[in-house]
């Protein structure tokens, strides 16, 4: 098996990911601590983080049939060049020490704009530049990359605000963008091109993928569910574990422990010769309702950690699985819309769990929304064993596309986890 690293075009797709995704992992804490100097109310980031996310949910379906429809590489390039400028425009405010909180807001919203229609360019770049026979590899190393951003990016925030300043941090990840399109203008994609039809013919074609496809949409019910559960779990967890002993260093332990299992998850994947990848990678993923359990029981902090690093381990294993059977098994003509709705369901469940965990925990107590959340997401990602889809899912190199809409059919591989 080729390494993926050898193929040039590969090879310059993942520095650029990768030095975008450092740059992403390093603005959150510059943005919360630049909203704060700015405003000082949790209104006002609750306010920009919104205008970020709204326009990404409600335009991810138009950024896959732009994916699809024009050239993915152009598309990426573009959105790296926009979302440099409103990065820029950011950091140059702070460093100026005369930051407006529309600017930032308006900022942030042209942001996430682009990010709805970067996001389903993935899906076509990858599979275009990593070798057919070295798809897992290439996407456990992208999922390997990105999991070590997030342990990497605080310390780089953290070394950036407290020597040179919140806005350098916007500088940074301006940089990342900029990198990451210079290395996106010198590589060359292949693109399928598809019959032109109206906007919504483009759409309905992307969902019937989705919909004549159950092992698709069963496993992203139980996505769905895992991302909401997620956010409950984010928004809980540190009230719960604060007037504990421990209290915020146990929180900052269970992140990092996230962190770590995502890392070994992803590279665990790269590794991983399964018979029936899509039905072991979402029962991995009800681990989740361990670190719900526990935490609502308040059971040990180490219990907690280890947990949660189990649950995320689950969660880095799956996706380089998930992002290679996908890609083998969807045309690649709407590849790109396909994905976006993958991207549409995960990210539109978080906020319901943002908003719905306090209304709960402050009608119930903190325990039983928790004890819910386990139920719910370990019924889900359980439950999609009752797919036909999922069990007979064959292994990653046998999933072809087939001309009605389902993976084509092989033999069972005789192979198991290495």
């Amino acid at each position: 098996m080729p390494h993926p690293l050898r193929v040039r075009a590969f090879r310059l797709l993942f520095t650029g990911r990768t030095l975008s995704a450092l740059g992403d992992a390093v603005v959150p804490a510059a943005l919360a601590i630049a909203i704060t100097r700015a405003d000082g109310s949790a209104f006002a980031l609750a306010l920009v983080l919104g205008c970020a996310m709204v326009p990404r949910l409600l335009l991810l379906p138009l950024g896959g049939v732009a994916a699809d429809r024009f050239d993915a590489r152009k598309v990426a390039l573009a959105t790296d060049l926009v979302r440099c400028a409103a990065q820029l425009l950011v950091g140059a405010e702070l460093i100026g020490g005369s930051p407006r909180l529309a600017d930032i807001a308006i900022a942030e919203a042209v942001g996430g704009i682009a990010s709805a229609f970067a996001l389903p360019t993935t899906g076509p770049l990858v599979s275009g530049t990593a070798p057919a026979d070295g798809m897992l590899r290439a996407n456990a190393l992208m999922a390997s990359a990105a999991s070590a951003t997030r342990l990497a990016g605080p310390a780089v925030a953290g070394l950036l605000i407290f020597t040179a300043g919140p806005g350098w941090a916007f500088v940074l990840d301006a940089a990342s963008f900029a990198a990451s399109a210079s290395m996106l203008a010198v590589i060359r994609v292949p693109r399928t091109p598809i019959p032109p039809r109206s906007l919504r013919a483009d759409l309905v074609e992307g969902w019937s993928e989705v919909r004549t496809r159950d092992w698709y949409w069963s496993s992203l019910i139980a996505h769905c569910v895992w991302n909401g559960t997620a956010a409950v779990l984010a928004t809980l967890g540190p009230l719960v574990v604060h007037g504990r002993r421990g209290g915020d260093g146990l929180w900052v332990a269970v992140l990092e422990a996230g962190s770590v299992g995502l890392l070994l998850g992803s590279l665990l994947a790269s590794r991983a010769r399964l018979k029936r990848p899509i039905l072991t990678a979402n029962l991995g993923l009800a681990t989740y309702a361990a670190p719900l359990l526990l935490l609502g029981a308040d059971a040990p902090g180490w219990l907690l950690v280890v947990s949660y690093g189990v649950a995320l381990g689950a969660l880095g294993f799956l996706t380089p699985v998930w992002e290679t059977y996908v890609y083998a098994s969807i045309p690649p003509g709407v590849l790109a819309r396909v994905t976006s709705y993958d991207w549409l369901l995960s990210l539109a469940a978080m906020p319901l769990g943002y908003a719905l965990a306090p209304v709960a925990a402050h009608a119930v107590g903190t325990p039983a929304p928790l004890y819910v959340c386990a139920a719910l997401v370990a019924a889900a990602c359980l439950g999609t064993a009752a797919a036909p889809g999922v069990r007979g899912a064959r292994p990653i190199e046998d999933a072809v596309p087939a001309a009605d809409g389902a993976p084509a059919a092989a033999e069972p591989s005789q192979r198991g986890v290495q």
